[in-house]
């Protein structure tokens, strides 16, 4: 057993952890959410204190043995170590100083046994003078935030990719499977499957794109701002070299604010990022409810396209089994709605020179990261690649269907197509039917109208007229 002093009191803490007496407090004081740090901001956040100790040391302001042991300390929480006491609740008041503090008494405490000494012995390697130097949280914090946002864009970036690829296998997969095209959920003119899953394809097209764009706008940080951006408590030569050496870390591009004051005080990118983030969920949750509707039944609803297969469906009717991956895929795209609405609120409501709620802003923009990461590999993998479609069906809603009626008309005339429609409606025979009947359009020609690649052609020219 140890005891931290403060100008608070004492605290008496167990020799086997790492944390001190001001994580200690915190640990009282936020008990909230109940919920660990991500494990990603973990490593960010080890990358930002490994970037300035090696700074501090390449400029003389460490000694070789301290901070040796302080990089070497930082690398072992970046390699996985230790992770089990960053404890702080993710929701916490101050800005994020709990969790700073956090990883500056851990890893002065690991510095410390690794030169041989024991825990607390704050006197030779101290959590604020030492692994804190040159430091505030209020550059740390977000720096360390802005660099797991960026690791957490890559791999979405990728997904997203994957993803697209899979709609587009596809859309050449269903090329020539016409069907029935469905506007406000009544029958429409016809489409081919493949159309509808090269216009998926096509939107996520889009968010892949928006999120490259969105790794350009975070990658800005003010790592060398201090408090409030102005650099005071940090040395010049420190502040224009540690993000040359985070970068080197990290191997990303992260890159110093021109205005120090104006990256730590607003958060407009992270509420540009996250409104981009929205729109790749408003298009996952349209898009499955989509493939929820071509698939339901399968004997009562339009039953288009299978979904695989993945987990029984109902503990009470034998054999069912619902769309749990699409229904999933919702849920995602909501909390990540949600999510948006709280980061837009922290963003305009932070003070002067600092947003004092950038603690709830990471917490939820990194959900929303690491949901839509696990969840656009869960649909690709679990839902996408295994989605076979029901030609016969299709074939079958098309022929039903008086809506087919409309490709006529620029052949037969309005005039003619419109009586064929009545007809049809009185006899409750279909539109081929009664073509063929009345030796209008024999089945050859019908087969021609509703050749698929006539589908592709965007629009009719002379050549497609009947002779």
């Amino acid at each position: 057993m140890r005891i931290e002093k403060d100008n608070l009191g004492e605290v008496k803490l167990s020799d086997d952890i790492y944390y001190g007496i001001n994580t200690a407090r915190a640990l009282n004081n936020f008990k909230i959410s109940e919920r660990k740090i991500d494990k990603r901001f973990i490593i960010s956040f080890a990358q930002v204190k490994l970037a300035a100790a090696e700074t501090n040391l390449s400029l003389g302001y460490l000694e070789k043995d301290k901070g040796n042991a302080i990089i070497s300390a930082a690398k072992e929480i970046i390699d996985g170590k230790l992770h089990e006491q960053i404890i702080v609740d993710p929701l916490q008041g101050g800005a994020g100083t709990s969790l700073n503090m956090n990883f500056n008494e851990v890893i002065a405490n690991r510095a410390l046994e690794i030169t041989g000494r024991k825990k607390g012995e704050y006197d030779i390697i101290h959590p604020l003078n030492h692994v804190n130097m040159h430091q505030s949280t209020n550059d740390v914090f977000p720096t360390a935030l802005r660099i797991a946002v960026l690791f957490y864009l890559k791999e979405l970036e990728y997904e997203i990719a994957k993803l697209q690829e899979e709609f587009q296998k596809k859309e050449i997969e269903f090329r020539d499977i016409v069907k029935l095209g469905r506007t406000q959920l009544q029958d429409a003119v016809p489409i081919t499957l493949g159309m509808e899953f090269g216009a998926y394809a096509e939107a996520f097209s889009r968010d892949r794109w928006r999120i490259f764009k969105c790794r350009e706008r975070i990658k800005v940080i003010n790592l060398g701002g201090t408090a409030v951006g102005t650099g005071l408590g940090a040395a010049r030569d420190y502040i224009f070299k540690v993000t040359e050496t985070l970068r080197n870390i990290t191997g990303l591009n992260p890159a110093r604010g021109e205005n120090l004051v104006d990256t730590t005080q607003n958060l407009d990118s992270f509420a540009e990022i996250s409104g981009m983030l929205k729109t790749y969920a408003v298009n996952l949750i349209k898009i499955s409810n989509d493939l929820r509707l071509l698939s339901s039944g399968p004997h009562g609803g339009f039953g288009e396209i299978k979904l695989p297969p993945v987990q029984a469906g109902s503990t009470i009717m034998p054999g069912k089994v619902n769309p749990v991956i699409l229904e999933a895929v919702v849920q995602v795209g909501l909390k990540t709605v949600s999510n948006d609405q709280i980061i837009t609120s922290i963003a305009s409501t932070g003070n002067l020179e600092l947003n004092q709620l950038l603690p709830l802003l990471a917490d939820a923009i990194l959900e929303t990261l690491k949901l839509l990461n696990n969840i656009t590999k869960g649909l690709r993998e679990k839902c996408i690649k295994g989605i076979k479609a029901d030609s016969e069906k299709c074939k079958k809603y098309l022929d039903e269907s008086k809506s087919i009626a409309t490709i006529l008309v620029p052949i037969l005339g309005y005039k003619k197509v419109e009586e064929i429609v009545i007809e049809s409606e009185k006899t409750g025979k279909s539109i081929k039917e009664i073509l063929k009947a009345k030796g209008i359009l024999n089945e050859k020609e019908i087969n021609d109208i509703l050749n698929p690649k006539k589908m592709y052609k965007l629009g009719y020219s002379d050549e497609d007229k009947i002779k």
